[in-house]
Parts: C-alpha cells; structure tokens; sequence
C-alpha cells in the first residue's frame, strides 16, 4: 500500500484518479481548493481519505499544506493533477504550485505531473512570465513548464520517478461534454505510474499518453531550458528546487 496526494480531486481526472487508487487499497489524500468544494470529497474521506484544503493561486496556502503533509507520515507518491484552463490563474495553479509542492513536501519517490497535448503550443521562454497571474496566462505555456519541470526532476534527482501525463482531451469540466477522448483511459497512466510496480511503470522522465511512451516538445529535454526554468521560478518564489 502506497500513501499518494491526488491534487485537484474534487472532480474530473483528479477524482476519478483517487477513487481508484483508494479501491485499490492505497491510502490516499485528497485535495480541495475551498471547503465548500471539499464537499464534494465526502465518500472517499469517509472511507478513510486523508484531506487538504488550499487555493492554490495563494502561495502561502500551498506552503501550509505542504508543511501539514510533512507533519504527517511521508507520503510515496504525488500526482500534481490540479489545473485550470485560462484566466489570471493559469499560471499560479498549473506551474507555480506543483513546483513549490515538489520543493518543499519531503518523502515522495514517485511524482506524476498532468502535462496536455497543448504543451506542444507552448513558448520555450521563462522570460517575461507574469508567474503571479496579474493577468490571464497562456495554459499551452504553462503545461509546458510544467512538463518540462517533471523531466528536469528525473535528470536532477534520478532515485526519483518523475513523469507527465498528457490525458487526452476528455470529457471533464475543463475538457466539456463533447471531448472525444475516454474518461477512464485518461485517469488510468497516472494511477499507473504512481503505484504500479510494472518495469515501464518504474521509469523516470517520460512523457505518457495512455500508457505509451511519446516525444514532447523538444524544449522539455533541453537541459538549459529546464535550467532557466527552474532559476526563474526559484527567484519569483524565493525556493529553490536544491532545498528538497
């Protein structure tokens, strides 16, 4: 049994990603951006779900449920689930947040970072990022970083498991009603790689869509890229990744 923290899952992937972690007998902690929408958590925490409330456009909040994990037994596993689709929030959610999460929560050997098939729009520049979302950002950008961030995890930190997940376009509440890709196919690589004991399940620094291995945008294996990257959100946050 495996203790993983499941951000975003009140609904959609994030949900669908715990409920089943959880039936298959791990221990998992759940997480809401408000406790109104913890609500919506009710029957995996009634079958024992660890919870965390934080908004994750608020940085001190994401430092206060890091400091409550680490104040509780470590945990092996974190899917950085949690996104939004446009507005000022993009930014502070989708790059910000899981990069201050993985610098600051001890213990995790494996990380699963949900990346799109966006990212390959993304622009290969950390420079003149609005990182505080003052202003709408780009979701292609951001799911960029954040793809980028999972593979400089796996080249920095090699004794860690360290993977993004494109999910297909699917049919949540960010994707809408008509998305064309399979719900259940879309949480299934995540779940995988954060508790499988598979050979491919135990690799690092791949870029998955439905448990295949594919080619991301060139820019994520680009060692100085992801130098840069990582240097400018360790001075826009005042945490550099080297503390963990």
């Amino acid at each position: 049994m495996s203790r993983i923290l499941i951000s975003g899952s009140t609904d959609g992937l994030g949900y669908a990603t715990a409920e089943a972690l959880q039936s298959a007998g791990h221990d998992v902690v759940v997480h809401a951006r408000t406790p109104e929408r913890a609500r919506a958590l009710h029957l995996l925490v009634g079958r024992g779900a660890g919870l965390v409330v934080a908004d994750f456009t608020d940085r001190d909040a994401v430092r206060h449920i890091a400091a409550e994990l680490n104040d509780t037994p470590p945990l092996d596993a974190v899917v950085h689930n949690a996104g939004v689709w446009s507005g000022p929030a993009v930014m502070p959610v989708n790059i910000v947040a899981p990069y201050l999460l993985t610098t600051l929560v001890r213990g995790p050997r494996r990380l699963v970072y949900l990346s799109s098939g966006s990212h390959f729009d993304g622009r290969p520049s950390a420079d003149g990022v609005d990182w505080r979302g003052t202003k709408p950002g780009s979701y292609a950008d951001s799911k960029l970083f954040v793809t980028t961030l999972a593979a400089a995890v796996a080249r920095l930190y090699p004794d860690v498991l360290s993977n993004a997940v494109d999910p297909g376009w699917v049919p949540t509440k960010m994707g809408g009603p008509g998305a064309p890709d399979d719900l259940q196919l879309g949480h299934q690589t995540q779940q995988w790689l954060a508790s499988s004991d598979d050979l491919q399940a135990l690799t690092t620094g791949g870029y998955w869509y439905h448990r295949e291995r594919q080619q991301p945008h060139p820019a994520v294996h680009d060692e100085a890229f992801q130098d840069r990257l990582l240097q400018a959100l360790a001075e826009e946050t005042g945490t550099a990744l080297d503390v963990w």
